[in-house]
């Protein structure tokens, strides 16, 4: 059984070496990380996420600018309680005030905080649905090069090993034709077989976090 396998296996590893040595098999390769950036929609899909981060960071800091005002009215409240000519009724009235917007201002530290997680999920989900859209069209056209021109392998040539190796060490000039890809790709009136969507604004950025966090709270 062992001698078998081993035969099995010695024929699977010879035939595309003898097919290549007859000149039989047709290789191809393309960079797909090249066709991948040059393709126009991924462009477009940068400048629709960079949009919805954008967007998601006005309304976050708009959040952070209302909870910063909060803050700064219960210390304000703060130093009028500490004032010895306050009266009783007016030291009541005040500390009850200040207790609401202590109140106030911990639902909206939560509702900051689920904010942010919210958009940065919504973010990378847009994102990797754009991705694989985009991948998806490329093969598809690699594919339809392939069929044409009847390749039996095709290569890309960006791959890395696990030791962060070039997966293909050497191939001709002849055999690539990313060149060809992105200029089908960005052909014009060409139908795309997939639209980019909008999904909701992306997370505000650490910074724009950052600035949400007061130094001083109640």
């Amino acid at each position: 059984m062992k001698k078998l396998l081993s035969l099995a296996l010695i024929a699977s590893i010879a035939l595309p070496a003898a097919a290549f040595a007859q000149g039989t098999m047709k290789v191809g390769t393309v960079d797909m990380n090249r066709a991948f950036k040059d393709y126009n929609k991924t462009k477009d899909a940068e400048a629709k996420i960079n949009e919805a981060k954008n967007a998601a960071k006005k309304e976050f800091d708009e959040r952070a600018e209302g909870y910063k005002k909060v803050l700064d009215e219960i210390n304000k409240l703060n130093q009028q309680l500490e004032a010895p000519a306050l009266s009783a009724d007016a030291k009541t009235t005040k500390a009850k005030e200040r207790d609401e917007k202590i109140t106030n201002i911990k639902n909206m530290e939560r509702e900051i905080t689920e904010f942010r997680q919210t958009r940065e999920r919504q973010l990378q989900d847009q994102a990797m649905r754009m991705r694989e859209g985009i991948v998806k069209e490329i093969s598809d056209v690699v594919m339809e090069r392939v069929k044409a021109n009847n390749l039996d392998l095709v290569f890309d040539k960006s791959g890395m090993s696990l030791n962060g190796v070039p997966l293909l060490m050497y191939s001709r000039e002849n055999t690539e034709f990313t060149d060809d890809i992105v200029a089908a790709l960005n052909k014009p009136g060409r139908t795309s077989s997939a639209e980019i969507s909008t999904a909701p604004a992306a997370a505000a950025s650490p910074a724009a976090t950052a600035a949400a966090s007061p130094a001083k709270k109640p």
